[in-house]
């Protein structure tokens, strides 16, 4: 078993005027390390190119978590879907990469744009087979996964960007290749990477996408894991083993909360270092200990950070903000969401009175509630979570 995880992103825009998308993203854990992801791309638009895409992906969800072979969740689906008789094509297209053991990837493209892969920040050609199922033509391809992979699944919007417009026939498919190619080595997550595609169709549709339009990027990478301690434990007997479990943890440390600073310096017997700069007027100032990664305060911070967890799983505008920024919620942001795969919280139940102001901007009753709505927000980034409770 390698120590290789998949960091999965997408966005997409919806045609100028529909009020849904007729794309759909289904991502499906397998567990052992093994998962299929599915962009289906309805006929049309609207309502109805909505329900074959989630049709078809739903179904070959289902299949697949039963164990069913691709190939036969590939034929399911283009026995079921019918043809358009107008336009002759089909009424749902679909692209599946299956990541098994995350040693492995295989691609299946029916009528979508085939897949760009880069290795090494190189763009790099598929070996892809032609299969016919029931008359319908269907590329796959199956390939040895490195460190550093990167796979981009598109729907047409992307090659159709700019079509009349800004380009007289379009964003060819190596036209995005090459714009994405100098991305690559950035070290940006598969989430920017979609975003960042799907900005670029946006500016070639100006600013009013004349189809859905959707970007799904798969990207290898090594395991890291990041531990995040919030609040003292309920009993003060705890301290000590709250922190030397914090600790004894591999990766980098994050330390959140004023009480809690002084309960790690004190157990490693070293002076909390406070930063005088303001880097944002509405966040206070971080701090540091030496040992500690990062030091900020605790629940202001805490409830920006989840702010832009919630907007980075939908639009990922706040992106141009905590992507930069210096103050303890950027910084929080960017090791959780870009550099974190595993994430240990420790969370300490103890409650703050200063707290209980009903004055204050911020509901501080609900500090259990912003760490599990950040929980579940970085589980649907695709982390791995664990919280312990003190």
């Amino acid at each position: 078993m390698n120590n290789l995880c998949a960091d999965i992103g997408w966005k997409s825009l919806i045609k100028h005027g529909e009020q849904l998308c007729g794309d759909h993203i289904e991502i499906i854990d397998m567990g052992d390390n093994s998962t299929v992801v599915v962009l289906a791309d309805g006929l049309g638009s609207g309502v109805k190119a909505s329900i074959l895409s989630t049709l078809t992906s739903k179904i070959i969800a289902t299949m697949t978590s039963e164990g069913i072979a691709l190939e036969e969740c590939v034929r399911t689906i283009a026995a079921t879907l019918p043809i358009c008789k107008v336009r002759e094509v089909a009424y749902s297209t679909f692209t599946i990469i299956r990541l098994i053991h995350n040693e492995e990837a295989e691609i299946i493209c029916y009528d979508n744009p085939d897949v760009i892969m880069y290795r090494d920040g190189k763009y790099m050609d598929i070996p892809m087979t032609n299969m016919n199922i029931d008359g319908k033509l269907i590329h796959k391809s199956r390939i040895k996964l490195q460190e550093n992979d990167i796979f981009i699944a598109m729907s047409d919007g992307c090659i159709h960007a700019g079509v009349g417009m800004t380009l007289n026939f379009g964003w060819e498919r190596k036209e995005i290749a090459e714009f994405m190619e100098t991305l690559t080595e950035v070290g940006f997550t598969a989430k920017t990477l979609s975003t960042v595609l799907t900005d670029q169709c946006l500016k070639l549709y100006g600013g009013e996408p004349g189809d859905d339009t959707t970007a799904c990027t798969v990207r290898i990478r090594r395991r890291q894991p990041v531990n995040l301690m919030i609040g003292p434990p309920s009993d003060r007997n705890d301290c000590e083993k709250m922190v030397s479990l914090f600790l004894s943890k591999e990766g980098k440390r994050i330390v959140c909360g004023g009480t809690t600073s002084s309960i790690v310096a004190d157990y490693l017997k070293k002076p909390i270092i406070p930063c005088l700069n303001y880097f944002d007027s509405e966040i206070p100032p971080t701090a540091s200990i030496e040992g500690i990664d990062l030091v900020t305060e605790g629940v202001i911070t805490i409830n920006r950070v989840n702010e832009y967890a919630k907007d980075y799983l939908s639009s990922n505008d706040s992106y141009k903000q905590w992507s930069y920024k210096q103050d303890g919620a950027a910084l929080i942001a960017r090791m959780l969401f870009e550099e974190a795969t595993d994430i240990n919280f420790y969370v300490g139940r103890a409650i703050n009175p200063a707290h209980q102001n009903p004055d204050l901007p911020i509901n501080f009753n609900i500090k259990m509630q912003l760490v599990n709505e950040l929980s579940e927000s970085l589980k649907k980034m695709g982390k791995k979570i664990k919280v312990s409770y003190f």
